[in-house]
Order: structure tokens, then C-alpha cells, then sequence
């Protein structure tokens, strides 16, 4: 909860990955609150005085994934607004305001999407989306101590640099910051 507030305000992408990491631990523990505050909650707390917090921040999610119905697999209706909107700036990033950095990096990310989404269950999703798939998915890689090749480190790279590029520019955007006609 304290950790998806920082990151929602400083780094969309990492909110994202982190929310995704979050639905799969409430899936994970078979969405019973008492055994997610119990068993992954309280042990990382040092001070209990957020215990109530957390409950109500996890019921809270229990319940919108089990109204989105997505108990099994899928994303919170919230993080999917977060990644169309990661893609309209993406398509405004290359097609209107013609970032030519921004471009750069995406040509340079464009065979290791294409090829992850050859390879995952993913055909029918944008490049962002499958980027954030191919984060998650080396972010699980990581966690289950398993090697990753040179060539697939070379490409978590390259999607990791777009999605860095795109994160920041998102909260340009949102403070106002962004220019999109002069780049």
C-alpha cells in the first residue's frame, strides 16, 4: 500500500509491475485477507500501526478483482486505464509530437517485442502492453533465481530503456511539464 502510493507518483511503470505483483499475491493466497496480512503483510512491517491500513487496502482489492472477475488471470480495470493511457502517449510520442529519441528507442525495442509476442499469449495486445509482460515476466524470472541468457538480458534491456523513457514522460504529461509540440 505505502509502496503502490510511492510509486503511482514517481514512476508509473514500476506502479504498474508492482500492482501486477500484487494481484498475483492475492491470488496466490487464494484471496483470504487474514492469510495475505498473516503470512506477507505483517513480517515485512516494522511497526503494526499500518495493519489496519493494509487490511482495508487489500480487502479493497480482493473485491475488485473478484467484481472484475479476474480471480484467475487479468489486470484490476484501473491498471488497464493506466496502460491504455501509457499507449495513446506512446502513439503521440512517435506520431505527433515525433520524439525522435523516443523513436529511436522503440525502433531499437521493436524485434525483441515482436519476438516476445510470438512467443507468449499475447498476439492481440499493443506493444506497450507486451513490453509490460516482458518486464513482469524477467521480474518473475528474478524472483525464481533463474538465469537469464545474454541475448534475453540484451532484450528485458532495450524494452526496459522504451518503458524508462515512456514512465518518465507520463509524469511530465501529468504535471503539465510536457510540450508535445517541441521536442
Amino acid at each position: 500500500m505505502l509502496v503502490a502510493r510511492q510509486k503511482i507518483n514517481e514512476n508509473i511503470a514500476e506502479y504498474v509491475l508492482y500492482m501486477f505483483q500484487i494481484e498475483d499475491l492475492i491470488r496466490a493466497y487464494d484471496f483470504d485477507l487474514e492469510a495475505i496480512i498473516d503470512g506477507y503483510v505483517r513480517p515485512q512491517l516494522p511497526d503494526s500501526s499500518f495493519i489496519e491500513q493494509y487490511k482495508e487496502w487489500y480487502r479493497d482489492l480482493i473485491a475488485q478483482m473478484k467484481s472484475q472477475r479476474i480471480q484467475k488471470t487479468g489486470h484490476l480495470h484501473d491498471l488497464k486505464d493506466i496502460i491504455v493511457e501509457l499507449s495513446y502517449l506512446h502513439n503521440t510520442l512517435i506520431n505527433i509530437s515525433n520524439d525522435e529519441k523516443y523513436k529511436t528507442l522503440f525502433t531499437a525495442a521493436t524485434p525483441y517485442i515482436e519476438e516476445f509476442k510470438e512467443i507468449s499469449n499475447l498476439k492481440d495486445k499493443n506493444a506497450i502492453e507486451i513490453v509490460f509482460h516482458a518486464m513482469y515476466m524477467k521480474l518473475l524470472l528474478r524472483l525464481q533465481k533463474k538465469e537469464i541468457s545474454a541475448e534475453t538480458e540484451e532484450a528485458f534491456d532495450a524494452m526496459r530503456i522504451l518503458i524508462a523513457y515512456l514512465a518518465k514522460a507520463y509524469h511530465d504529461m501529468k504535471s503539465g511539464s510536457m510540450n508535445f509540440l517541441n521536442n
